[in-house]
């Protein structure tokens, strides 16, 4: 089959196309022909060498995709079925294999593109806002890049559950942006201190960005408050104060999902098809796909993602 290979480990641009092995399936899997894979963060981190794939897993970029099951192995689904998949691996090629467990069925209403563009985000969104730090309706929300994949879909999951909405974003276009899909509090991190305009005031923090905003975030968060770090693009080292976090009561909790077992997974993706499928169908929560990009240039793609100027997701297609 076709897939995306990196030529060069010291060149994370250095994607191209080329021939590899067509997965075989192990007990408990499908197999998928991709017709539309996700393009995340993570994907570029993996192309720099700095997150690799779990052991035992695909070596190809990719952690989210959609298409039609072509062998549906010892499962009992149906060969012609689209489906969506969540993925450790493998995304950026012509086929993938994927555990039962961790297909998702096409929202209705729903392209195979833009199913793609939600996937790894609604897992992520809803197995740390809700799953992991338990946001309701009444209580306050920081989002961190408000303007980005999971910035803009948790701002909407968030707003659907009644929660109020505050984000912090680098530019008047990605607030004004925040602001349209429902973000009730608009912070410029450029020219604004989050802690300082949301002291004391947040239920639960999502932060992509780690090291750099430790300090504030405990100084953002309200008693009995919960931050979930799901990203360290602010770097992975900062002194905590064990005072505040004892007189707050906080929880500070690390996580990821691509690392997960098969069934943590899978009980991530029923809980995400439970409760943001319907969001999704109903038009509560919208997909935020930017642009689409041919698979073979998933280099020029990663170029897009990494300028900052993305609002939203993009996507890789397989032509038929």
């Amino acid at each position: 089959m076709h897939a995306i290979i990196q030529k060069d480990l010291e060149d994370p641009r250095s994607l191209e196309l080329g021939e590899v092995d067509t997965p075989e399936l192990k007990p408990g899997e499908v197999l998928v022909e991709v017709k539309a894979a996700g393009v995340n963060r993570a994907d570029l981190l993996q192309a720099r060498g700095a997150y690799p794939p779990p052991k035992g897993e695909s070596e190809i970029i990719g952690l989210e995709a959609a298409g039609v099951i072509v062998d549906a192995g010892d499962t009992g689904r149906k060969v012609g079925e689209e489906v969506g998949a969540l993925l450790a691996g493998g995304g950026y090629a012509e086929f993938v294999a994927v555990p039962e467990g961790q297909l998702l069925p096409i929202p209705k209403g729903f392209t195979l593109e833009e199913t793609a563009a939600v996937i790894e985000v609604a897992c992520t969104v809803w197995s740390n806002i809700v799953m992991a730090a338990g946001l309701k309706e009444g209580q306050t929300i920081l989002i961190h890049g408000g303007g980005g994949g999971i910035g803009t879909f948790a701002i909407q999951v968030a707003k659907a559950l009644g929660a109020t909405v505050a984000v912090t974003a680098g530019s008047a276009e990605k607030l004004e942006r925040c602001r349209e899909l429902g973000a009730d509090i608009l912070i410029n991190y450029k020219e604004q201190d989050f802690a300082e305009e949301l002291k004391n005031q947040c239920d639960v923090v999502l932060d992509i960005i780690g090291a750099k905003y430790l300090k504030q975030n405990l100084k953002a968060l309200a008693v009995d408050g919960h931050m979930v770090i799901i990203g360290m693009q602010g770097g992975t080292k900062g002194e905590i104060n064990l005072g505040v976090v004892l007189n707050k009561r906080l929880t500070i909790q690390g996580t990821t999902v691509r690392g997960r077992n098969h069934a943590d997974k899978a009980a991530i993706v029923a809980e995400t098809v439970k409760n943001v499928w319907p969001m999704l169908e109903d038009g509560r929560v919208k997909h935020a796909l930017h642009a689409t990009f041919p698979l073979a240039r998933a280099a020029r793609a990663h170029e897009a993602l990494d300028s900052g100027e993305v609002t939203g997701t993009l996507v890789l297609t397989n032509a038929d």
